[in-house]
């Protein structure tokens, strides 16, 4: 797990993906993610474009991460 800081983009806000993150599920920019807020007030992201092969997950599943 990685502490990252909360950044201000544009009118938004946003957090930086750590690189190792970046490399394993193959993200790039331009990518798109759901975001979804879970009942405890954690964040669930799944990264709809990951490019990262199936291992046999379906693609719901194997994208999804919790933060």
């Amino acid at each position: 797990m990685a502490i990252q800081k909360i950044l201000k983009v544009g009118n938004s806000l946003g957090i930086t993906i750590p690189s190792n993150l970046v490399k394993d599920l193959s993200l790039k920019p331009g990518d798109q993610v759901d975001v979804k807020r879970e009942l405890n007030n954690s964040l669930a992201i799944d990264f709809v474009d990951s490019h990262q092969l199936s291992l046999g997950l379906s693609p719901h599943a194997r994208n999804k991460k919790h933060l």
